[in-house]
Parts: structure tokens; sequence; C-alpha cells
């Protein structure tokens, strides 16, 4: 709710283009793709009346990337490695990175700059920031009040006020629009009632099973080749969501640089995938052993259905799979590593998406050995990854264009199910026109009265 809202970033990415644009750095540059001078924006304060300098973006970079906070984009964005940032003067920045890493100002637009003054200890749930809109009240699970910032340094928000609200049920938010309860609602499908209102839009949100190598019978590739047989993804998609999802080939969608265009989706067999499994049978793998099939509640419309789908199919070719539908808090343990321990192999419904545009913020966290929501990997998948990883060009695209085959031909991690549209509900009163961040980062500002 806060990024570009209540806090911004230094460089920010255009969700549509794909480029990278000037927020609170004016411009940046680099001689050699691993050290970048930044330059911040002169005239601008934070909401308790105190001027941005450079400073702040140091602070800002330390305690996100180089503290223990604990902070998420540390190792989605950033992995394990530091920056060094250096404060040049008031308005000039130094930013290096361990190795060479031509990515970086991309990287950095995710991060949300803050007072110096922040604590560099403790998560702060009422920031402090720069954007057109300050917070007022944070009543926690209920609802939050804000403002529009007098002193902001750029152009004033249309609305002068606006008041978020948590509904958890889809259905629920959708009669508030449908209802002028409400101006506009997130996370909603057709199927909540929301009419002539509802708005669809691709959103870079990709479903996949994740499967895990700790035990039987998932620890056989060609048990996850099988589960990738079983899975009808044409059905599913046109019969649970209406055509408007596209089966997946692939963890990123069309757009994101490093995606495959080449790759195909996996046919839906299931004799071929009875074969594999009965051929693994054979060679002495437990194929009946329980394979605990984790799902969060609620993540997207008609998930359970989706689970209970996929727990059939795979049912059908002779595997039996506990379907464990948790609360988030349960589930996002199963989500990043360090993983619960488990003696039965464990199958994760994911929901990625790439809103930054570049296949490395998905290959560094899901397909490497030691990526913070990846299950396994190998010593060549980290060779292949890391090679794309520095690359630039041409090369970037096709170097993780074939980190995404390995992953399909010899790795097997993933049974890839769909990439998704998202929906707003918007009442006639209000102009927005959603865009692939509008589900993760829906930017209070670019709102305005319907004429």
């Amino acid at each position: 709710m806060d990024r570009s809202t209540i806090t911004e970033p230094l460089i920010e990415r255009n969700p549509t283009s794909g480029e990278l644009e000037p927020k609170l750095a004016t411009e940046w540059s680099s001689d050699d793709d691993q050290t970048f001078t930044l330059k911040p924006r002169e005239g601008v304060k934070f909401h308790d009346g105190s001027d941005f300098t450079a400073e702040d973006a140091k602070a800002t970079i330390d305690r996100a990337v180089n503290s223990k906070i604990g902070c998420d984009v540390e190792g989605y964005v950033f992995g394990d490695d530091d920056l060094d940032a250096k404060v040049v003067d008031d308005y000039t920045l130094s930013v290096k990175s361990k190795k060479k890493d031509p990515i970086l100002p991309l990287r950095l637009s995710f991060l949300e700059v803050v007072p110096a003054e922040t604590s560099a200890t403790e998560k702060v749930r009422e920031p402090i920031g720069t954007g057109p809109y300050q917070l007022d009240q944070w009543t926690a699970g209920q609802s939050i009040d804000v403002s529009a910032f007098a002193d902001y340094w750029g152009e004033q928000p249309a609305f002068k006020k606006a008041n978020y609200q948590w509904r958890s049920e889809a259905s629920v938010r959708a009669s508030m629009v449908t209802a002028g309860e409400a101006d506009i609602a997130t996370g909603l499908s057709p199927e909540d009632n929301i009419g002539e209102l509802g708005v669809a839009y691709p959103n870079n949100e990709t479903v996949a099973l994740r499967m895990h190598d700790n035990a039987a019978p998932l620890n056989d590739i060609r048990i996850r080749q099988a589960v990738n047989y079983a899975i009808d993804q044409e059905t599913i998609t046109k019969s649970l969501y209406g055509g408007r999802d596209k089966p997946a080939a692939q963890l990123v969608p069309e757009g994101v640089v490093g995606h495959n265009g080449g790759l195909q989706i996996w046919p839906y067999d299931l004799d071929k995938a009875k074969a594999l499994v009965e051929e693994a049978k054979a060679d002495g793998v437990d194929t009946s052993a329980p394979i605990e099939f984790v799902v969060r509640t609620a993540q997207f419309p008609r998930i359970q259905e989706l689970s209970q789908v996929i727990q059939q199919n795979l049912s059908d070719i002779g595997l039996k799979v506990d379907l464990k539908m948790l609360e988030t808090s349960q589930q996002l343990k199963y989500q990043v590593r360090p993983f619960p321990e488990s003696d039965n192999a464990l199958m994760v419904m994911i929901q990625h998406g790439n809103q930054a545009g570049d296949a490395a913020f998905t290959v560094d966290q899901y397909m490497t050995t030691k990526g913070a929501q990846s299950a396994f990997g190998n010593e060549e998948m980290d060779k292949l990854i890391a090679k794309a990883d520095q690359a630039t060009g041409e090369d970037r695209q096709k170097d993780f264009e074939e980190v995404f085959k390995y992953q399909n031909e010899k790795l097997v991690q993933f049974a890839h199910i769909s990439h998704q549209t998202g929906m707003l509900g918007i009442s006639k009163s209000v102009s927005y026109e959603p865009n692939s961040s509008s589900g993760d980062e829906l930017r209070l500002a670019e709102a305005t009265p319907a004429s």
C-alpha cells in the first residue's frame, strides 16, 4: 500500500513500458556496472518536515540491505550480498556492489526511502516518507487513513484523503464497490459479481507447484515429470478461470527479460504420467508414500477448487496427495527457507509475481541451490544463473532462456499451471488505469475523479 504512495524509491520502474524513471534520484550512471553514482533530488521534504539528502538514501540502503533487520527485499532483491553506500555530498551518493551487477539500479527501485533516523534494528509499521500521501491513522487489520502531503515535491494528488479497509472475502469487497461503499477493490474475479465495474489486467503473476526433493516419491525426477503430465492446464484455465488466465510453461510471463518464448506447456498425458510412476515404482521408488500438498487459503480466486482438481489429477496416476489448506501465517513457513522438516515429500502451491521485469528476480530466488524460495537445485543450474546474472542486452535474454529450458528438461522443480489475469473493481466515480503492478502497489496518486 505505501509503495510510491507514502514512501518512494530513488528510482522507479514504469510498469507499463518497463523503463527505469527518476524518482528521488534525478539521474544515475556507472562506468563498470559495479559502482553507480546517483544524484538525489533537491528540495524534497519528509512528512515530518525534515529535508531529504543523500544521507537518508545511504541509511535506507544500509538498513534494508546491510543490516540484520530481515527486510523482505534483502533476500528477494539483493540476496546475501551487501552494498557499499557512501555519501559524496548532500546530493551525491555512490553505491558499489560486491561484483558486477548491471541491474543494480533496478534492484534499488525496490527500496523505499525513509529518514536516516529510522530504527536500524526494528521494522517500522507506520513509515515516514516523501510520497504524495502521509499516514494519518492505522488500525491494525481494519483500516488505514491517509491524506495528501501539502509539501509534496511533485504534483498534488487529485484526492485529498483516502481510507483503506480490509475485507478478507472477495465477494464482500466487490459488493462494497457495486453498492457505492468503496471506490476500488482489489483481488476480484467475475465470479464475485462485480459485473461491468470489473476491470481485468495482466498482473505478471504465475501459479505453479514447487516440488521438494526431500523424500520419496518426489525425489525421483520421473515422478516430478509425471506430475507435469497429469495436470490439464488447458481445462483448468478454461473451466476455473474462464479462459482469462493462460497455461504457463515457465515462472515468468511474456514481457519479462529472459522469458523463453520457445518453451511449450507440458502436454496433458495421463498414460505417460502413469507409465513414469510405474517405471519409478519398479526401480524401488516408494510411489505410495504421501505427498503433503501445502496451499494458502484465499491466496487468489478459486484456489481451493484448483487445489482439489490437482489433488484428483495426481490421484488418478497413482500418487497419494494430502491437501493442507493453511492460513497465511502457517503457509509462509513453507514459502521461504528454512522449510519445516517433514518425513513426507512436500509440494507447495506458489503464486510468483515478477514485477521487476527481469528474470534474475525469479531465478535467483526460486532456482538456485540456496535460493530463499527454492526447494533444491544443482551445480549446473547455479552456473547457468550466475552467467545470466552478469550478462547484458541480447546475451542476458538468451542466457536466461537457457535457464528456463534447463529447469523444464533437467531439473523439473516446478509444475507450472497458469499466468494469471488480475481484476479490480472500480466505481464509476473514479478513473484508474490498472497495470501489471496494480495488485501489489496500486499508486493512489494515479487515481483521479471520473470525468
